[in-house]
């Protein structure tokens, strides 16, 4: 028989995400087991009952898949799930938590494939990102910020939430981060005029950006939305567009769909390369951008 190829899901939430199983299915694992309710702690028991309870030979063939829906708590996860790997006994990591990893790569390869066209670079470029404090939010500004943007997180209530979260940032990437406060239209207006680029990462449901907003940012190159239920995050932005303008000649719009099928790409493509490699992985959100990026150009 066929050493399997078996996938181990773990989860802080209730449950672990149905899209993230068929996900892994697809792309070709024999098996998907999920585990629920896993705290930090819980981490290292876990991934050394996978490991040792096969050859070091199918460590290539052993998967450890983190979710949940807070992003510094998978990283810390994943480095947890290093740590417990015993070599030869290893096996391969993914993280994404909320698929936010995924999510956040698409859409800043899309938005950088769209600045290209224009002539422009993502670097240097003024980001600014709606609904920070989420985990989409919170993966785009730091892939955004290590690709050498400069990047501000918008809090719609207040900046308190996103200068913390700035700080965070900024402490574990070491990278310059900024906050603002977008908690009015006035001051989200003030907010988009020093901006470039437009990263809307907001609840599902809700706009952020009004096409009276986009008009008084004259500056704005590329606007961007994650949010695929009416109303969608950006007035005006069809869910398939990939690069036309938001209206009469507003900025490139790229949106929810658009980017949703390259992050559909880039997860399966990512649980395609644990399946594939002779040796163990493990992929992060750097990972999933690098992905992206080649899908997006």
């Amino acid at each position: 028989m066929a050493d399997k190829h078996i996938l181990h899901m773990l989860s802080p939430l209730k449950h672990v995400s149905p899209f993230d199983v068929n996900m892994a299915l697809d792309a070709g694992f024999d098996a998907v087991v999920p585990y629920e309710a896993v705290e930090a702690h819980d981490v290292t028991g876990l991934v050394q009952d996978a490991i040792f309870s096969r050859p070091p030979k199918l460590g290539p063939r052993t998967g450890i898949f983190i979710g949940g829906r807070n992003a510094i708590a998978a990283l810390d996860m994943i480095e947890a799930a290093k740590q417990a790997m015993v070599p030869p006994f290893a096996a391969s990591i993914f993280a994404d938590p909320a698929g936010s990893f995924t999510t956040a790569a698409a859409m800043v390869a899309r938005v950088e494939r769209v600045l290209k066209q224009q002539g422009h670079h993502l670097r240097d470029s003024r980001v600014v990102i709606f609904g920070a404090t989420g985990v989409v939010g919170f993966a785009s500004g730091v892939i955004a910020a290590l690709e050498g943007a400069r990047v501000t997180l918008a809090g719609h209530d207040g900046p308190k939430r996103v200068a913390q979260s700035a700080e965070e940032i900024g402490k574990r990437f070491k990278v310059t981060m900024h906050a603002a406060d977008a908690s009015s239209e006035e001051r989200k207006g003030a907010v988009l005029r020093e901006a470039e680029i437009a990263l809307c990462a907001g609840k599902a449901g809700v706009q952020i950006l009004s096409t009276a907003l986009l008009r008084g940012a004259p500056g704005l190159r590329v606007v961007a939305d994650v949010n695929a239920v009416p109303p969608l995050g950006v007035e005006g932005l069809d869910v398939h567009a990939d690069g036309p303008p938001v209206g009469n000649g507003g900025p490139a719009g790229i949106g929810a769909l658009a980017i949703g099928q390259t992050k559909y790409r880039t997860e399966f493509g990512l649980f395609r390369r644990m399946i594939e490699s002779d040796k163990p992985v493990a992929f992060d959100f750097r990972d999933a951008f690098a992905l992206a990026r080649e899908l997006a150009a």
